[in-house]
């Protein structure tokens, strides 16, 4: 099938996760004999629309203001207008070569205008992978008020965004279930977050972050993506203040976000020696860097009502890295890391926990090596690349068998 991949963010640009999920997903479809390419917003660009390749990807990028680390408003105005620049720049490319399916990411939630505008053209089906359940989390936070006029604004295009999907896939049984009390009579399944199992170069001596940072004899505490709201960083940063008098130990966090300033102060506030943030950094380094940290932290704020699974994770499974972190009530996510005996996962606030865990992976090498060992063995059974294109796949041709 040819199959048009719809994302807010890709390569070789981002550096957050849902890009580099996307891109090792059109890689695997490609692999699978399918022809994927991209629909995304170009950065910067002067042309209204800009053709490039990624490892045989073919891109259009399409004219659009920036969607990440802006204001807010900005953010929504410029978020608002995707689906109309994206149609505008890519109608003639669109509607020159039939199009077989549609796979698109949210969060954007406004994508759902060009998703039913090419549906129309080409009577194919559409899967929506569905990340993010947005506004549901920032109503959940108190940032916005249910009912005010922004949010009846937001779930006005979630729902645009949800009725152009043929079939939505969710990334956990508890998320399933939470939207389905929420959305009844959308067809749903569980699609797990994916990572492809082939581990990406280790780095040079010169390119060593470690040596570069002087973390050498350090056990490195890594947290890297997102740095927003929904992650409560104060939670980590209390992580990091408690262990402080721990010489060996070492807090580096990468990533960009609301809560990107949050973390500076608070290293700089409570003179914290053993944390160091660093802006984002490229998918390549990025990866380079997961082969020389020693645990990977991730966080959630406990006011999420939806359960979600941080894609962090899998880069950390990738690497036989050990996961250490911070759930809502009522994530499977804990279970599953707990049940798999990949790691240590608590309830956000209960920090004694979190600080004991902590320590034991500081000090036992062991330890970490038997559940690094553990979660890529996760990876391996549960969160591979190959099963979720298989299921995209397997979905949209059943509901294109509907349509003929």
């Amino acid at each position: 099938m040819r199959l048009a991949l719809v994302i807010d963010d890709y390569l070789p640009d981002s550096t957050r996760v849902g890009a580099k999920m996307m891109h090792e997903l059109a890689l695997e479809l490609l692999r699978q004999g399918h022809e994927p390419f991209v629909i995304a917003p170009g950065g910067h660009q002067k042309h209204s629309l800009l053709e490039d390749t990624i490892d045989g990807i073919p891109i259009l990028r399409f004219r659009s203001g920036p969607v990440k680390d802006i204001s807010k408003v900005r953010r929504v105005i410029n978020e608002s207008r995707l689906s109309r620049r994206a149609w505008g720049a890519t109608k003639k490319q669109v509607q020159s070569k039939k199009i077989d399916g549609i796979v698109y990411y949210s969060p954007s939630i406004f994508f759902g205008g060009l998703i039913k505008k090419i549906k129309s053209t080409w009577s194919c089906p559409s899967f929506l992978i569905l990340r993010d359940f947005f506004p549901q989390w920032v109503i959940d936070n108190g940032m916005i008020k249910e009912g005010s006029l922004i949010a009846r604004y937001f779930r006005h295009h979630e729902r645009k965004s949800y009725e152009a999907a043929d079939h939505i896939g969710l990334m956990s049984q508890k998320n399933q279930t939470f939207f389905q009390s929420h959305h009844p009579g959308l067809i749903t399944s569980v699609l797990p977050n994916w990572a492809s199992l082939e581990p990406s170069p280790a780095p040079t001596r010169e390119e060593s972050f470690r040596e570069k940072l002087g973390l050498l004899d350090k056990t490195i505490f890594f947290y890297g993506g997102n740095i927003g709201h929904a992650q409560d960083m104060s939670n980590l940063m209390r992580l990091a203040l408690s262990m402080k008098g721990d010489s060996t130990s070492h807090f580096l966090f990468v990533g960009q976000g609301d809560e990107v300033e949050l973390v500076q102060n608070f290293i700089q506030e409570k003179a914290l020696n053993n944390a160091t943030y660093l802006p984002p950094i490229s998918q390549e380094d990025f990866k380079k860097l997961l082969h020389e940290v020693d645990v990977g932290l991730f966080s959630l704020s406990r006011d999420h009502k939806a359960h979600n699974f941080p894609g962090k994770l899998l880069g950390y499974m990738v690497n036989k890295i050990p996961i250490l972190g911070s759930v809502n009530p009522g994530n499977d996510l804990l279970d599953i890391i707990l049940q798999h005996d990949a790691g240590f996962a608590f309830e956000n606030g209960q920090d004694e926990q979190l600080l004991q865990s902590a320590r034991l992976l500081a000090s036992n090498l062991e330890t970490r090596k038997r559940l690094g060992e553990n979660a890529r063995r996760l990876l391996v059974e549960h969160f591979s690349v190959e099963s979720a294109a298989k299921k995209i796949v397997d979905h949209l041709s059943n509901h294109r068998q509907l349509l003929i």
